[in-house]
């Protein structure tokens, strides 16, 4: 197997880690955000504390995620393989929500949240369930 090849692979797999944990803990953040008080100093250290995340870690690490992954199936091959449609599908869906959590963190920088605790207990669950079917998909590539 191609070094470059292998360099890549081990990129994609950082970033992909790194997005990853981001994204459980952004919505793990917003939760106890939602709880705060608005204009407390609670809220405001959340504040900091969601824009620093996103900005400097998972925004970062799912372009990375993107750039390594598409390099890894130009070279791999892999374009024309199902499994490859389906784990695109699902990684499309995760910086469809990525987006969606800019939102949200922009609306809490303005003091203009609208969900509950519980909302993003539940979403807190969507980036797990699509990473298990991720690397199911990924390892056993069944199709």
């Amino acid at each position: 197997m191609d070094s470059a090849y292998l360099w890549l692979k081990a990129a994609h797999i950082f970033s992909v880690i790194a997005w990853m944990a981001a994204f459980l803990y952004l919505p793990r953040l917003m939760v106890y955000h939602a709880d705060a008080a608005v204009g407390s100093n609670t809220s405001e250290t959340f504040k900091v504390m969601e824009r620093r995340l996103l900005r400097g870690i998972m925004t970062p690490s799912m372009i990375a995620t993107w750039i390594f992954g598409i390099a890894i199936a130009t070279m791999g091959g892999f374009w024309s393989s199902g499994w490859l449609h389906a784990k695109l599908a699902l990684v499309l869906g995760l910086s469809a929500m990525h987006g969606i959590c800019v939102g949200w963190v922009r609306a809490f920088a303005e003091d203009r949240n609208t969900h509950t605790s519980r909302f993003y207990r539940m979403v807190n669950e969507i980036p797990a369930v699509a990473l298990v079917f991720i690397l199911l998909l990924v390892v056993l590539k069944p199709f």
